[in-house]
């Protein structure tokens, strides 16, 4: 008999064969299996040629080739899917054995099924997966959460096929989330994230770009500054390069300026938002970088509208425009301003995500270790960057922070940007250029730090008409007034 496996992968799109490379390349056997057997010969027959692999043409094969205690991961289409899979591999698994699902699953979906794998004596483990392709290959972030007694069984191959990050490169990105759907629900988080980095990068490139017209050049070597700076992340990175790469289609110019500005989405920002609005906590970053991919989607619309809606006017004696030209004249001093504006509105969506992470766990009981989260996604994932290193620090020194914005470090780097975030917000607004992350993130902190709104009046509106009842700031209680009988009577 050949020697049994270490790993079981199910599913050889390029996320599931880029991750059993990785396992294999760490010392360790995989077996590998795929619906459509055909990738299996494939894979054996090119990639894993002469490597330590067993190509497997059923599930059965596979389970019976696997060292005790058994762990198979799955890497398929979340859904439906997942649920057919794990009652194909129940019959052939025993106490002790281990299901991963490592997809894009909904943390709902992986509460549920934890609870019913375990209810079967097995244990279910729901890893968040993120760093693309390429993170797959060399090191993804990994964010494994559901049956706890799993985890020492897989940590070593986990935390062994993770990113690693520190002075040494030697602290993986791969630790325990919690229990049930928390690490597909810290993935989540991670995604949304990853939303509004994305959509307050593109508004950066579009007020340089529009308002100060720089060039691709000019926008290549302004993101390799930032990428040396506070700003430094993947993001920022693979931007700069991107503003760099030529036509590939055999056209003049910048293959960026050649592409469709109509966007793509997956769903995992929208999740987030749904679940924001569910917990009741303002996610508003993610909750507006989705809707600005859905804008963004209806491109005939707005070129219809482009021919109708008239901008803002360009009257030389209209107020403002002297101090809007002065910022905008000015290449260093808008690039600095649009970097500050960049930066505290990243800080911003950064804390909703940790306060929605905060209101989850609560809710569901996961006990999350928000240092750990960071430190998470410090490497491997997307949303990777130095700013994180912060994060943590800020968790580490204060675990029941309530806020990201009330650590010393993000007032004093907010404090330093406000001036320049609000004269390029002015000035994008002035332009007609929309900025709506950067506005939304603005808007976020000033109600924040605001110790009264106007939702007073908003209580006295919904007590008018639908008589709901309100609190009073000089006495306790709820009260319902007759508005009616109370209000000055029209003449």
């Amino acid at each position: 008999m050949s020697e049994l496996c270490d790993f079981g992968l199910i599913g050889l799109a390029v996320m599931g064969e880029n991750l059993a490379l990785n396992v294999e390349s760490r010392g360790y056997r995989v077996a590998v299996f795929n619906r459509t057997t055909d990738k299996v010969d494939e894979l054996m027959n090119t990639r894993a040629k002469g490597k330590n692999f067993l190509g497997c043409h059923s599930i059965v094969e596979m389970v019976k080739n696997l060292k005790r205690p058994r762990f198979v991961m799955m890497l398929v289409k979340a859904g439906p899917a997942v649920d057919d899979l794990i009652e194909q591999l129940l019959p052939h698994l025993e106490p002790g054995d281990i299901i991963i699902d490592g997809g894009n699953t909904h943390f709902a979906d992986t509460e549920r099924r934890t609870q019913y794998v375990e209810s079967k004596g097995l244990l279910f483990v729901g890893a968040g997966v993120s760093g693309g392709e390429e993170g797959a290959l060399k090191g993804p972030s990994l964010m494994p959460g559901g049956s706890k007694a799993a985890w020492e069984t897989i940590k070593p191959i986990f935390q062994s096929i993770a990113a690693k990050v520190g002075p040494n490169n030697d602290i993986p990105c791969c630790e325990w989330v919690g229990a049930r759907g928390a690490g597909h629900y810290v993935k989540m988080v991670h995604n949304g994230i990853e939303y509004g980095d994305m959509q307050l990068i593109c508004e950066a490139y579009f007020l340089l770009k529009e308002a100060a017209g720089l060039s691709n050049e000019e926008l290549y070597d302004v993101f390799s500054e930032w990428n040396k700076s506070e700003l430094q992340s993947y993001l920022i990175e693979i931007s700069r390069d991107i503003f760099s790469a030529k036509d590939d289609q055999g056209g003049d110019g910048y293959l960026v300026d050649k592409i469709l500005d109509v966007a793509g989405a997956k769903g995992t920002g929208k999740w987030m938002s749904q679940l924001a609005l569910d917990l009741g906590v303002p996610s508003t970053l993610v909750t507006t970088a989705v809707y600005a991919r859905s804008l963004s989607s209806i491109k005939e619309a707005r070129v219809r509208a482009s021919k109708v809606l008239p901008g803002p006017s360009a009257s030389q004696n209209a107020p403002f425009t002297a101090a809007v030209n002065d910022l905008v004249g000015n290449k260093k001093l808008f690039v600095e301003a649009v970097k500050q504006a960049l930066y505290a509105s990243k800080i911003c969506s950064y804390a909703q995500g940790f306060v929605q992470l905060q209101e989850a766990s609560k809710e569901h009981k996961w006990d999350l270790n928000y240092g750990d989260c960071a430190l998470l996604w410090r490497g491997g994932c997307i949303i990777r960057a130095q700013f994180l290193d912060r994060i943590k620090e800020a968790f580490d020194a204060q675990p029941n922070l309530e806020n990201l914005l009330l650590y010393p470090y993000f007032q004093q780097a907010i404090e330093k940007a406000q001036e320049s975030w609000r004269a390029v917000i002015m000035a994008a607004t002035y332009l007609g250029l929309p900025a709506p992350a950067f506005t939304t993130a603005l808007a976020y902190y000033d109600s924040y730090r605001l110790p009264v709104l106007p939702a007073n009046l908003l209580q006295a509106q919904r007590d008018y008409f639908g008589a709901h009842t309100y609190q009073r700031i000089d006495k306790p209680g709820s009260f319902h007034s007759e508005w009616l009988d109370l209000r000055k009577k029209p003449v």
